[in-house]
């Protein structure tokens, strides 16, 4: 293989693609030939061998080939090859292809990784793959992300993740988000997150969230 275009890869057909070796021909491909393949034919590529692949040859994907990718192919992307993926191509995946990413792969993302996730994707995560965010992938999320997550999602964090909110985080959550907080997860809050809250939200408050804020500060 190693002397084909990337043009020439372009043009084979999903069923010729099929038919290629995984470590001799698939994990032999330099990103510039990789480059020439469509999003159907990274679509239409085996399990085994989207395993032939390495880290650097998923970093060198387009957004347009990351979009072909299915859910089922994603969820089998080893923590290894997960870690090759950029944040700009993360940006790229669809929130049914986000909805198929493990809570393996989700907590070995780094926050840079963590980053390109829109708040809609983040949004569509189900609240168990939520609880594969470890608590410093949290911390590392935007204003937009954190406003991007469901009440479901909000009333689901653990006190452990709850922890990694950041006072910016926290003053940045809607009213909606806040309301959706269980009295367990504000009793988790330091004081100094606890008074992050600001009035808007403190208003919108029930009886009981009230209660245990004025406990976590004091």
């Amino acid at each position: 293989m190693g002397g084909l275009s990337a043009t020439q890869l372009g043009a084979l057909t999903t069923t010729q693609l099929g038919g290629l070796d995984t470590t001799t021909e698939i994990g032999a491909l330099t990103t510039t030939q990789l480059g020439g393949l469509t999003a159907t034919e990274i679509g239409a590529l085996t399990t085994t061998q989207l395993s032939g692949l390495n880290a650097t040859q998923l970093g060198a994907l387009t957004t347009t080939q990351i979009g072909g990718f299915t859910t089922t192919e994603l969820a089998t992307l080893t923590t290894t090859q997960i870690g090759g993926l950029t944040a700009t191509e993360l940006r790229g995946l669809s929130t049914t292809q986000v909805g198929g990413l493990t809570t393996t792969e989700l907590s070995a993302l780094t926050t840079t990784q963590i980053g390109g996730l829109s708040g809609t994707s983040l949004g569509a995560l189900s609240t168990t793959q939520l609880g594969g965010l470890t608590t410093t992938q949290i911390a590392g999320l935007t204003t937009t992300q954190i406003g991007g997550f469901t009440t479901t999602e909000i009333g689901a964090l653990t006190t452990t993740q709850i922890g990694g909110l950041t006072t910016t985080g926290i003053s940045s959550m809607s009213v909606a988000e806040v309301q959706a907080l269980s009295t367990t997860e504000i009793g988790a809050m330091t004081s100094t997150q606890g008074l992050a809250f600001t009035s808007t939200q403190i208003h919108g408050m029930s009886d009981p969230q009230i209660s245990e804020l004025f406990v976590i500060t004091g």
